[in-house]
């Protein structure tokens, strides 16, 4: 092997380390992002210390919280850490933003159920007085009905990609900071409140409906996914024209950032459709051990009543 070539082999090396060093070192501290997150942070621990003390039989679940602040760590990450550094810059990054935002921190969040923990904070004036009635309210039944909260996800997911919203929210920062990542996060946390986890809901949904939807929901992640891919042109301009400090090119950077929404959707979505089937398989048991013991019940009253 000549030595210019090991040479030219090493300076690629070194310059693809201090790029991805300097990709991992990008952090922003924006104040509308941190602020909220760290009060919500606060207080479900605050939540979690209240019912912890005043039902010490009963104490939080570990899992819960932890669930919770993965949730909110991720969110963290995605919005003011590498991804959230360079989405103007790299698709890529802001497909993975979104993935992070819509299909793991939003799960983590739901996961660590908030709207249980509301529920058990409270005291039982302000349970039956507030807390109930907004659980029960037309309102909360809308926005937990399966069919309405899965259409609206998928509307949101393909309406911002295959519109001009897309572009304009990456020539408004204003509208990239304060609608795009809210609009995906609270249409995530919406939709996956119903089918994962145990928060209290006006209606209660079947696991087998909820693995349906969850099924359902790899469709429209991975078509997305694919025509973002297979796109023989960039589909949006200011990834053509933004200054690349590195990186792929912009139509290789689409690409790259179309693969993983595809190939990262079907991975996560997987994750969630276990979790669903387990909840599944384990409320046929208790039906089937229920079903057993009113049969043997039965059995035996009858036994009972036909002695002499």
């Amino acid at each position: 092997m000549p030595p210019s070539y090991s040479m030219c082999r090493s300076a690629r090396s070194l310059r693809a380390v201090r790029h991805l060093l300097t990709f991992l070192s990008s952090w922003s501290w924006d104040p509308t992002v941190v602020v909220p997150l760290l009060a919500a942070g606060l207080c479900y621990l605050w939540c979690v210390h209240t019912v912890d003390r005043s039902h010490p039989s009963q104490p939080w679940a570990q899992r819960n919280t932890w669930c919770f602040a993965a949730g909110l760590a991720l969110v963290w990450i995605a919005i003011i850490g590498p991804f959230g550094w360079y989405d103007d810059v790299f698709f890529w990054a802001h497909m993975v933003q979104h993935m992070v935002l819509m299909m793991l921190a939003a799960p983590l969040l739901v996961l660590g159920a908030p709207g249980l923990l509301l529920l058990r904070v409270a005291n039982p004036s302000l349970r039956r007085r507030y807390v109930v009635p907004l659980l029960r309210s037309r309102a909360v039944r809308h926005l937990t009905n399966p069919v309405l909260t899965w259409l609206a996800f998928v509307a949101v997911l393909g309406g911002t990609h295959f519109s001009p919203f897309y572009e304009f929210a990456l020539s408004h920062d204003w509208v990239h900071r304060f609608v795009e990542h809210p609009l995906y996060l609270g249409i995530a946390l919406i939709y996956y409140y119903s089918v994962i986890g145990k928060n209290p809901a006006p209606r209660k949904l079947k696991p087998s409906l909820k693995v349906i939807s969850l099924l359902a929901m790899m469709v429209p992640e991975g078509v997305t996914g694919f025509f973002l891919y297979a796109s023989p042109y960039v589909l949006y301009s200011h990834y053509s024209k933004v200054v690349r400090p590195f990186g792929p090119s912009p139509l290789a950077d689409q690409q790259l950032g179309g693969s993983l929404m595809w190939a990262g959707s079907m991975l996560l979505d997987t994750a969630w459709v276990a979790l669903a089937a387990g909840e599944w398989l384990r409320h046929d048991a208790t039906h089937t051990r229920r079903s057993d013991l009113a049969s043997v019940r039965r059995v035996s009253g009858a036994s009972t009543g036909s002695a002499p």
